[in-house]
């Protein structure tokens, strides 16, 4: 019997543990890192409840530790994305039909499961798999992904209440239906949130999905299905397909069956995903749900009015806060000429303060960058910067890949506004920084505003008012998270919707009851008690004819 009309529990923001020498939260922790590393796993995809083995299988390693092996993943192709499409499709009629209540309980018992006895091993994965330190893990693997999944089915709820006026004789309702096909869902390493949300966010709303972790994510991604199996989540409603790109999409992306896709990463890996479903456009049985958040060249600019040791420290913890491995990171500064010498001067007390290592070392605030592929490419942002006689290296610059992918935080002051470090998105730790003349701070901000294609996050510094001001209204179209006296990244669930435009993504806020309303297809009811018998309405009948003397009798 299903007579109630429940509403879900309020959310908050799960607390952010503090983690500090002497609490039970380190003790615990450090033991649950201690188990993981003297265990291997092996993990496989999982398509309709089963795990399934292929000849493709890479060994897992910590980007700090390369010596380490956590265990192995195999890779799946395009038989296993066949796989799991038809799972998807399979399980989608009973969850579509399954009760919103049901579905919302399942999420609600896997954030509390994460918040409480999964809290240190989601942490522990994200730190040895993707070499976060202990806060960034908190936040992000623990706390940040138990808000999707709480606030998740609170906006899902007031979606659903959303209904049309009623008129006499009539009922009128709103059915929010699940999306006709499956919903591809592709995640990112450098969040465990992210790669939670991005498929329970469609699944929530009565979608089967295709999932397709990152392979440098895939050790927390494999523990987050773990947890989302003991929650309750029935077989082939979520189908965890670990790949390569091509490997994996291609099928996908051929399948009449795609009903949307729901993506963090790259801006050109979306541009060309995009261009894949334009091109298949006249094969699927409906236009694909396109839902994407992507790069970023996220900005600094402060007012000569600024507090100096504010904006230092927004830059060491907005730049080098993981590694710089954020979308939201920032990664270009503008500041006046008048002020910079005392940033300079707290920039480089601060930075003397950062110590680099691995992430069992709670001491350290910088670690390893993902891979060797990034690696590489950043450091080769560094070597050119070094050779330019226009750039001047004032802090870092150093790098070393013997034990692990480390990367000291570096600091480069270009004298091009221009120059290619101010303009392309390098995601890893590196900040460069223009000193611009202090009158020329309206001139500053339109350079701000013109120089990247980006448009994700970005951050004014001024206790001016009307400088603020100014810089709010300017900027306006700049970035979809604007911060006024803070760093440009750390958005949290509810309080600041995150995404951004222009070469950023679609700017769907997850976060917000905005983004799940991409991953339903509504369906409008009406219901008249008592329907008219005939088709006559009363303009049909004809005139009638006032006799003469009824006329004049009316008119005088």
């Amino acid at each position: 019997m299903h007579n109630a009309i429940p509403f879900p529990p309020v959310p908050q923001n799960e607390p952010v543990r503090s983690y500090a020498p002497g609490t039970p939260e380190r003790t615990s922790l450090r033991k649950r890192l201690q188990e993981l590393k003297r265990e291997t796993v092996e993990i496989k995809p999982i398509i309709g409840g089963r795990e399934i083995a292929t000849d493709r299988v890479e060994t897992l390693h910590p980007p700090h530790e390369l010596t380490h092996s956590l265990g192995t993943v195999h890779l799946g192709g395009p038989r296993e994305a066949e796989m799991a499409i038809e799972a998807a499709l399979k399980a989608r009629e009973e969850w579509a039909r399954t009760p919103w209540t049901e579905r919302a309980a399942i999420f609600l018992k896997a954030a509390e499961l994460l918040s409480g006895p999964w809290r240190d091993t989601l942490n522990a994965a994200t730190m040895l798999g993707q070499s976060k330190n202990v806060h960034q893990a908190e936040i992000d693997a623990a706390c940040e992904l138990a808000d999707f999944w709480r606030f998740n089915v609170y906006f899902m709820a007031r979606i659903y209440q959303d209904q049309p006026l009623n008129a006499p004789g009539v009922w009128n309702r709103m059915e929010y239906r699940p999306l006709e096909g499956f919903v591809f869902a592709v995640t990112p390493f450098n969040f465990t949130s992210i790669q939670g949300n991005l498929p329970t966010a469609p699944a929530l709303m009565g979608n089967t999905v295709v999932w397709k972790p990152a392979t440098t994510a895939v050790y927390s991604a494999y523990f987050l299905y773990k947890l989302l199996e003991e929650a309750g989540l029935p077989p082939g409603v979520i189908n965890m397909v670990p790949g390569h790109g091509p490997d994996v999409g291609d099928t996908v992306f051929a399948s009449p069956h795609l009903a949307g896709l729901h993506f963090t990463g790259s801006t050109e890996t979306f541009r060309r995903m995009w261009r894949t479903i334009g091109a298949n456009i006249d094969r699927y049985r409906a236009y694909p749900r396109i839902v994407g958040e992507t790069g970023g060249k996220d900005f600094i600019v402060a007012h000569v009015s600024a507090d100096p040791e504010a904006v230092a420290t927004a830059i060491v913890r907005g730049s080098f806060e993981y590694q710089g491995q954020k979308c939201s990171a920032a990664s270009r500064v503008y500041l006046p000429d008048t002020l910079w010498p005392r940033i300079r001067e707290s920039l480089l007390d601060q930075l003397r303060e950062v110590k680099m290592g691995t992430v069992e070392d709670f001491t350290n605030f910088i670690n390893a960058v993902i891979d060797k592929k990034a690696f590489d490419k950043i450091v080769g942002y560094i070597e050119e910067a070094k050779q330019n006689p226009n750039v001047k290296v004032l802090y870092g610059g150093n790098y070393s890949d013997r034990e692990g992918y480390f990367i000291e935080p570096t600091v480069l002051e270009v004298t091009d506004p221009k120059h290619r470090t101010m303009c392309e998105e390098i995601f890893g730790p590196v900040v460069s920084i223009y000193v611009y003349p202090e009158a020329r701070f309206e001139e500053t901000l339109d350079l701000v505003n013109n120089t990247s294609p980006y448009a994700l996050t970005g951050a004014i510094f001024a206790q001016d008012r009307k400088a603020i001001q100014l810089a709010t209204e300017r900027l306006v179209d700049a970035a979809g998270n604007f911060y006024i006296n803070d760093k440009p990244t750390g958005a949290i669930v509810a309080q600041q919707p995150f995404g951004g435009a222009r070469a950023s993504g679609t700017n769907d806020k997850a976060g917000s009851q905005l983004n799940l309303l991409r991953w339903v297809s509504p369906r409008a009811i009406k219901e008249t008690f008592v329907p008219p018998r005939h088709f006559k309405y009363p303009y049909l009948e004809p005139d009638v004819e006032v006799p003469a003397d009824q006329a004049t009798s009316v008119s005088s």
